[in-house]
């Protein structure tokens, strides 16, 4: 099996623990900073496919980038297509870390979920 995507930003404090949590179980990872290797919209649209989650849970809604561009009142009236546009064009609006793998996405970090698709 490839080892999984670990797509996250050093200054964020949930993606250290993530990366920690990923050392402390030996799960090796191929290691992806998010501003300066950011996601393409190729890459996002098939994750966001794969992760079946709702596009909203790609962004990350509590950044300075999200809160200036006012995309709280803005998102729901982009198409989805829009959106990905969006979050291609900033890594720091993405939601992180993220933890793509064969057949899984993982956005944020919740340990329990992460133990339950990686352990």
């Amino acid at each position: 099996m490839s080892q999984p995507l670990f797509i996250q930003y050093a200054k964020c404090g949930t993606c250290r623990k993530a990366k920690n949590w990923l050392d402390e179980q030996g799960i090796n990872y191929t290691d992806r900073p998010i501003v300066e290797q950011n996601p393409t919209k190729e890459e996002l649209t098939q994750w966001i496919e794969m992760s079946k989650l709702p596009i909203k849970r790609f962004f990350n809604t509590s950044g300075l980038v999200y809160k200036a561009l006012q995309l709280k009142d803005k998102l729901p009236t982009l198409s989805i297509d829009e959106q990905i546009d969006l979050l291609a064009s900033d890594g720091k609006l993405i939601k992180r870390p993220l933890l793509v793998g064969a057949d899984y996405v993982l956005v944020g970090f919740k340990p329990e979920n992460w133990e339950e698709v990686l352990l």
